[in-house]
C-alpha cells in the first residue's frame, strides 16, 4: 500500500463516512486547523514534564474526535459515535472542571499577558492561538452547513481558555502588559 492515492489531485478530499468536497471547503479548513492545533500541542507536549505531557496527549486525542466530526457531511452526523467521532457535552464539562481547578491554583491574570514568559508557556500560547483559528473555522463551517447541535465550538472555546491558563501556570511569574507600557 502506498501513502498516496492520487484521488486528491483534482483538488478534492474524502470525508469521514463518505463523500468528497473541495480541499478548501469550510470542513477541510476547519479540521485542517484542528490538525494544526494537534501538532502545536505536540510541540508543547515535547517541552512539558510528565504530568502535563500526559494531559496534553489526552487533549490531542480529544481533538481527533473534534476533527472526525468536522470531517463528516451533515447528513452523516447521525452515524457518529459520541466521544469517539462526535464532541459531547461531557467533553466540554471535563474541560470546565479542569479550568476551575487551575483557576483555583493559579488565579486569573488581571492584565494583558505578553506570551513568552518561558519556553513551555510560549508553546502553549502558540497552541492556543492556533486553536482559536480552528474555533473560527468551525464557526464558519457550522454556519455554512447549518449544523446547530454540535459541541465542537464550545469544546474549542473551553480548550482555548484551558491552554491560556496552562501557559500561565507554566510561568513562575507571568508577565502582564500593564497600562502605559509599550506593547
Amino acid at each position: 500500500m502506498r501513502i498516496y492515492t492520487r484521488k486528491g489531485d483534482d483538488g478534492t478530499t474524502g470525508l469521514f463516512l463518505g463523500g468528497r468536497v473541495a480541499k478548501d471547503a469550510t470542513g477541510p479548513e476547519a479540521y485542517g486547523a484542528v490538525d494544526e492545533a494537534v501538532s502545536a500541542l505536540g510541540m508543547a507536549r515535547a517541552a512539558a514534564e510528565a504530568g502535563l505531557a500526559a494531559e496534553l496527549l489526552d487533549l490531542q486525542r480529544q481533538l481527533f474526535v473534534v476533527g472526525a466530526e468536522l470531517a463528516t457531511l451533515p447528513e452523516n452526523r447521525a452515524k457518529l459515535d459520541p466521544g469517539v467521532s462526535l464532541a459531547t457535552t461531557e467533553m466540554v464539562e471535563q474541560l470546565e472542571r479542569r479550568l476551575d481547578r487551575l483557576m483555583d491554583e493559579v488565579g486569573a491574570p488581571t492584565d494583558f499577558v505578553v506570551p513568552g514568559g518561558s519556553a513551555l508557556a510560549a508553546t502553549l500560547d502558540h497552541a492556543r492561538s492556533v486553536m482559536r483559528r480552528a474555533e473560527r473555522r468551525a464557526v464558519t463551517h457550522h454556519r455554512e452547513t447549518g449544523v446547530t447541535d454540535s459541541r465542537v465550538v464550545p469544546y474549542l472555546n473551553r480548550l482555548n481558555d484551558l491552554l491560556f491558563m496552562l501557559a500561565r501556570a507554566a510561568e513562575k511569574d507571568w508577565t502582564p502588559l500593564r497600562e502605559g507600557e509599550p506593547a
